[in-house]
């Protein structure tokens, strides 16, 4: 179909208007992704002159940073774990179970957990977790960010779950099946795809979060990334910009490195089969 020249300027100026608007998203990742290599601290130079790993020797040198790191993926491994194995058996047994009023419950802690959430519930948290004699404890940072994200995360599973008709189970129960051999060879397979999304979505959440940690921690020992990362700032409250970036850019290799590896292995496909 020929074009007018009125629709070619129109795509045109679409055209246009779509690169510029990229190359404004662009420019931040550009940096982000430049100046930890950049020797001086400009935000306005993108492209650095000269190039240097002195950044990176001198975050690898912070000890305090460095063990934040692993204190991160303690509690993010941690929180994915108990998220996971839990959401996975309560939704479930939600879909499955006779219960009177499920659907309401399962919406009443999807409300709490959405409208409770940040400082308003950091009181509480605290005040509980003190009683409980884990202040300053990997296990409790796990346990306050399970707790939160749990109903979410049943309420995602659980939509998965209900896809899959009960004569699958039925079917594997009638052929000698026990309801957890069941539940293991026929309704796990099916539901991994929703099991991986829950698992990202928790990883990022705890990965990131910088609250909970903030206010349960206080040992330099359990301190995650999220806090440390304060540790390159001045004394009077202004980021060394250079030593920021390369730690930042450190930061947020985990979670780059887990979407690929879910991208290259699952590919994000939202389904699931069960092999005859």
């Amino acid at each position: 179909m020929k074009l007018t020249f009125g629709q070619i300027l129109s795509r045109m100026g679409f055209s246009a208007l779509a690169a510029i608007l990229g190359a404004l998203f662009a420019l931040p990742l550009i940096w982000f992704l430049f100046a930890p290599f950049n020797a001086r601290a400009e935000l306005g130079v993108a492209i650095p002159s000269p190039w240097t790993l002195s950044n990176f020797q001198t975050v690898f040198g912070n000890s305090f940073a460095m063990r934040g790191l692993l204190n991160s993926l303690i509690q993010s491994v941690g929180g994915v774990i108990l998220v996971g194995i839990s959401a996975t058996l309560a939704a479930y047994a939600l879909s499955r179970s006779a219960l009177p009023g499920k659907g309401a419950v399962t919406y009443v802690l999807l409300l709490f957990s959405s409208v409770v959430s940040g400082s308003a519930a950091m009181v509480p948290i605290f005040l509980i977790v003190s009683a409980m004699g884990m202040i300053d404890t990997h296990l409790a940072v796990i346990l306050v960010f399970a707790g939160g994200l749990l109903p979410t995360a049943m309420f995602i599973l659980r939509d998965f779950i209900d896809g899959i008709p009960r004569t699958y189970e039925e079917s594997a129960m009638v052929a000698g099946a026990s309801a957890l051999q069941a539940f293991r060879d026929v309704a796990l397979p099916v539901i991994r795809p929703g099991i991986v999304v829950v698992v990202v979505w928790a990883f990022v959440n705890i990965w990131g979060s910088f609250l909970i940690p903030f206010i349960l921690l206080r040992s330099p020992d359990v301190i995650p990334a999220s806090v440390a990362i304060y540790s390159f700032y001045s004394e009077a409250g202004t980021p060394i910009i250079t030593l920021l970036a390369a730690y930042s850019l450190i930061y947020s290799l985990p979670v780059i490195v887990l979407y690929l590896f879910v991208s290259w292995r699952f590919g994000f496909r939202f389904f699931g089969g069960i092999k005859a």
